[in-house]
């Protein structure tokens, strides 16, 4: 491909295990990525520190930026509602978590795209993820495709033709499967962070849904987690 040729992708990029996996499976299919994160009064500023030096690690760009997601509230990562701890995994897909964010993958996505479109990119890449029994509704491909005709539709660079393209690479994948693909890809987990509610000190809980599908994932693939926990 003829350098002038470069495909330039814009990259959800949260801090946590799927969307560091994405991002190494985007810039392994060639694309030059812009990274997207979101300071949205989600508990953890650990989490834009990640993302931050994930994105410096794979030398791209980096843009944060400012939702106040917070103010509209409706879930237990922007609010003092307890996060649930000690959940069977099975139990975890019985219903709509208190961690669902109001629409947030919607928000997330439509900021994902106007960049996009401001840069000249058509392919947007998520971390969306349906298997491990998130329950979010906005992981599901239904969704995802219906986004993709929503922005052809509504964008200039849409109707003009060129199309843009939402990937979901990790959509069909288990944990287990995703924490496998990173490692062939040279992924370093200990850079990701994917707790729900982290001690003062920084440490993962071990104990909340997040911490526990990600153990679970490590110990399924046969990957020691290269991360501390409190418990």
């Amino acid at each position: 491909m003829s350098h002038h040729h470069v495909s330039k992708a814009v990259v959800l990029l949260s801090g946590g295990l799927d969307s560091t996996t994405t991002l190494a499976i985007a810039r392994d299919q060639g694309f030059v990525c812009y990274c997207l994160s979101f300071r949205y009064g989600q508990r953890q500023e650990v989490e834009i520190a990640r993302a931050a030096a994930i994105a410096r690690h794979y030398g791209c760009q980096h843009l944060v930026l400012r939702l106040d997601l917070h103010r509209i509230g409706g879930s237990a990562l922007t609010t003092e509602a307890p996060v649930p701890k000690d959940r069977p995994v099975e139990r975890m897909a019985d219903e709509i978590p208190p961690t669902y964010v109001p629409a947030r993958n919607i928000v997330f996505l439509a900021h994902a795209l106007a960049w996009a479109e401001a840069i000249g990119a058509r392919d947007i890449f998520i971390g969306a993820n349906a298997v491990d029994y998130s329950g979010y509704p906005d992981c599901r491909p239904e969704f995802l495709d219906a986004f993709a005709h929503m922005a052809n539709v509504g964008t200039k660079a849409g109707v003009a033709g060129a199309g843009f393209q939402i990937h979901a690479p990790l959509l069909r994948l288990s944990k287990a499967e995703i924490i496998r693909r990173g490692v062939a890809l040279g992924v370093d987990y200990a850079m990701t962070h994917t707790c729900y509610d982290p001690g003062p000190d920084g440490l993962a809980c071990g104990r909340c849904d997040a911490c526990l599908l990600r153990r679970r994932g490590f110990a399924e693939a046969g990957v020691p987690d290269p991360i501390a926990y409190s418990v």
